[in-house]
């Protein structure tokens, strides 16, 4: 088997190192891929843009693949999964219509309500001036998010009337470009944030295990909100019986409304969930794809091939495939940053050590490298994810904190205290 997967993050090169332990799977073409892509056997990145929706077809055509596989969420919301599904080419992700319930927060917000789905009370604004006058009458903590897709990066978490209203400000002033024009106002809900993902052929639908995350830039999830700094799994707080009730109360009638607007969704469906102090589950935002850096370490658990699971969903014969197995113990990733994430940074420095990690037991996902005159440099804000495993999180997360130390290049930034709620 063939398979072209698109991207250029940790994600990607987590899912190529899975699709390739797959039994006949003989080459991923990654477009464009990294470092870390580049120097997997394997793989071969191929100069293409995500953005590039007619090259991203023409490389799958030219290359006779047997599937397309789309890690990001651009091409997925400018229509790639479309255009490949017109052309015969099995592809795995949804098209624009699906693509939706990430790329637009507020029609995501109106198939919730439609579909019945637990999720945070929000307004939705076009304007600057009613948004800060609701704001004001409301006060704060309050949510404001930008409506289109801003890189994992237009959420603001305001615990202030006044940051509310410097975030409403910049959204509207441009800050993220047409993603901001229009603006939520969501409430503020109190709880644990999990991630569960799920794969779905737009008629079953199985969900993976929960993954959590760390937002925010700072140790003590403080500062700026990022795409995602570590990352473990599973997680001892959901148990089985949580579960199945987020499958039952979200994933199942989402999946509905979907099927209900006539969209064929087909790919990942990836719920960001708040687990309240009195148990309740509330969605906080939809994904149409992947999650990164939950990928990092969903990936080194699978133990059902990868490319089995994503053809079946491509084909609409999920039903038809086993339950997923996974390998016991636990996986933990810590994401290693340029200095200055998620504002300004560097790139073109130098990395050592990942040989030393490799040695040690760990996975090291590329996220922003790249290889210039034979030599590993950094090419991105989260730079590198340092997976460990172990029989259980306290050792996943030790194996990935050693590892972390033995990687280096100028600048680098992790947090400390992933995985603290679980660790204490």
């Amino acid at each position: 088997m063939k398979i072209l997967l698109v991207g250029n993050g940790g994600r990607e090169h987590a899912l190529a190192w899975k699709l390739l332990q797959s039994p006949g799977v003989e080459v991923v073409f990654c477009a464009p891929g990294n470092g870390g892509t580049q120097t997997l056997a394997g793989c071969e990145n191929l100069a293409v843009a995500v953005e590039d929706i007619a090259g991203l077809v023409a490389a799958a055509q030219d290359r006779s693949v047997d599937l397309v596989v789309v890690g990001p969420e651009v091409p997925l919301a400018l229509g790639l999964a479309d255009v490949c599904r017109a052309q015969g080419i099995p592809v795995f992700g949804p098209g624009r219509q699906g693509a939706q319930v990430e790329a637009s927060k507020a029609w995501a917000k109106a198939l919730m309500m439609e579909a019945g789905v637990p999720t945070a009370q929000a307004q939705i604004f076009r304007e600057p001036g009613p948004a800060e006058a609701f704001v004001r009458r409301q006060g704060a903590p309050v949510v404001i998010k930008a409506d289109g897709l801003a890189a994992g990066k237009g959420v603001t978490v305001a615990r202030t009337v006044e940051e509310a209203l410097g975030a409403i400000r910049g959204a509207f002033g441009g800050l993220f470009g047409q993603a901001g024009e229009t603006v939520l106002v969501e409430e503020y809900l109190e709880g644990e944030e999990i991630s569960l993902l799920a794969l779905t052929d737009g008629r079953t639908i199985q969900p993976l295990l929960a993954v959590q995350d760390h937002k925010r830039i700072g140790e003590g999830d403080t500062g700026a909100n990022t795409g995602g700094m570590g990352t473990y799994c599973p997680l001892p707080q959901v148990d089985d019986r949580l579960r199945q009730k987020i499958t039952t109360q979200v994933l199942e009638p989402t999946l509905r409304a979907l099927q209900e607007r006539g969209i064929d969704y087909r790919g990942v469906l990836y719920a960001g969930l708040m687990i309240t102090p009195g148990g309740q589950i509330k969605v906080i935002e939809f994904n149409c794809r992947f999650g990164d850096p939950e990928t990092q370490v969903l990936m080194p658990l699978l133990a059902t091939p990868l490319a089995d699971l994503l053809l079946a969903c491509a084909e609409q014969r999920l039903d038809r495939q086993p339950p997923l197995a996974w390998h016991p113990g636990a996986a933990a990733c810590v994401i290693l940053a340029a200095a200055g994430y998620p504002g300004a940074y560097q790139r073109g420095g130098p990395i050592t050590g990942l040989a030393a990690a490799a040695a040690a037991g760990a996975l090291v996902f590329h996220s922003g490298t790249q290889v210039q005159a034979g030599n590993l440099v950094t090419d991105g804000g989260r730079v590198l994810g340092v997976t460990g495993q172990g029989p259980d999180l306290r050792a996943a997360f030790q194996s990935a904190y050693q590892a972390v130390d033995l990687v280096h290049f100028a600048g680098k930034y992790y947090r400390r205290d992933i995985g603290h709620r679980v660790l204490g």
